[in-house]
Formats: C-alpha cells, sequence, structure tokens
C-alpha cells in the first residue's frame, strides 16, 4: 500500500479520481481531489473531491444525501490517477441520472462484451414493446404462471444434466434457467443490481461467520 506522499498531483495540486459504482462496475463519474480531500476521502471514507470552479472542497452527498462511501483507493501506474470505488446512496450525477455518463459517442455494431445488465434491458424492452414473433414477447403476454412453469421446467433440466454429470449440457441448461430467471425478473420488478446487492450483503456476512468459525477451531 502506498502512501499519499508519493501521488504525484498536478501543477495545480489536484489528481483525477474516476469513481466506479462496487456492484454494477460502471463508471459514475470522474472528479478532482488534492490532497486535503484525499485525506478527509480516507479517514471519513466517503469522497471528497475539490471543485475547479468553485475552488473549494465538497463532500460527495452532503446537501442531496447521496453519499459515496469508499471500498477502495488504487493508483495507477504513474501514480498520477486514482480509482474509487464506492457504494453509492443515489445518483451520481447532479441531474439525478445515475452515471455521469449517459452520452453515447460510439457503439460498435460488431463488439460488446456480454452482460446480465445487457440482457436485462433487452428483456424490458421486449416488455415494453411486446415485438411479434419474440418468444420472449409470448412469455410476458402469457403472464407470471406461464414464467413460472418455465422456470421450473428449466431447474430440472439443470438438475438432470448435472446428475448425469455432463458438463456441456448443463451449462445449456443453466444458460436457460439463467434466462428465464431474468424475464421472471423483468415481469415482477426485480432488477440486476437488486440481486447483485443480496448477493454482497451475504458475502460479508459469509466472510464473517468463516471467520468466526476459525476462531473457534484456533481456540480448540
Amino acid at each position: 500500500m502506498i502512501n499519499i506522499d508519493e501521488l504525484k498531483f498536478d501543477e495545480n495540486g489536484l489528481i483525477p479520481a474516476v469513481v466506479v459504482d462496487s456492484i454494477s462496475h460502471k463508471v459514475l463519474t470522474v472528479a478532482y481531489m488534492n490532497k486535503e480531500s484525499l485525506k478527509i476521502s480516507i479517514e471519513k471514507e466517503l469522497t471528497c473531491f475539490y471543485s475547479r470552479s468553485r475552488k473549494e472542497l465538497w463532500l460527495k452527498g452532503e446537501t442531496s444525501g447521496n453519499y459515496q462511501h469508499i471500498v477502495s483507493i488504487t493508483a495507477d501506474c504513474d501514480n498520477d490517477a486514482l480509482v474509487i470505488v464506492v457504494e453509492k446512496d443515489g445518483p451520481a450525477c447532479h441531474t439525478g441520472t445515475d452515471s455521469c455518463f449517459t452520452k453515447e459517442v460510439f457503439k460498435s455494431e460488431n463488439r460488446g462484451e456480454f452482460s446480465m445488465d445487457g440482457l436485462y434491458e433487452l428483456l424490458q424492452g421486449r416488455k415494453d414493446n411486446m415485438p411479434e414473433g419474440s418468444y420472449t414477447t409470448y412469455l410476458f403476454s402469457k403472464g407470471i404462471d406461464k414464467i413460472l412453469k418455465k422456470v421450473g421446467e428449466e431447474s430440472t433440466e439443470v438438475i438432470i444434466a448435472a446428475k448425469a454429470d455432463d458438463k456441456k449440457e448443463t451449462i445449456y441448461e443453466i444458460a436457460d434457467l439463467a434466462y428465464h430467471i431474468m424475464v421472471m425478473m423483468v415481469e415482477m420488478g426485480i432488477s440486476v443490481e437488486d440481486v447483485k446487492k443480496e448477493l454482497a450483503s451475504r458475502h460479508v456476512i459469509d466472510h464473517k461467520v468463516k471467520q468466526e468459525k476459525m476462531t473457534g477451531d484456533d481456540k480448540k
């Protein structure tokens, strides 16, 4: 772990900070810190920046309530830029959007990494527009009972494939199950972030339980 004094602040005493959501991994904003605001950020475990326009420090969320709780701060290889991973209490942008980065400049039609968030948005689009000929449209038109029936069927298929120790078939069936669960989530208004937050909370609990068990074993 490096010391603050090892960081390279520019001629104005500032260093750029890229703020990233710990759950979605989205870039939320890019701001600047000076040594004082960085020290405050570390002490409070809340992002504190330096406003270049107002020439003053500002604690994110102090007026809006949208605090950013710091998970980690990492410097780049040159020690002249920071990535700050946070858990946010609300929108990162002053406009009320989740992230400051919402204006698409370019997007390749041939490249793109698959994501559960992207699949969720696609399924939500199917529900909103109900295009004809789409299997997803069919499921939404039939309603929750049909969707739940498919979730049950696909769960059984996963079990059968796994019991047969067929890895390739199990992967195929897990993908089918994941798709139908996502359809169910859209139907019920459950977001991917809702599930990620629940899993994150369980990870912390599991970590604590493991530590307690290890402590108990050590005492023996």
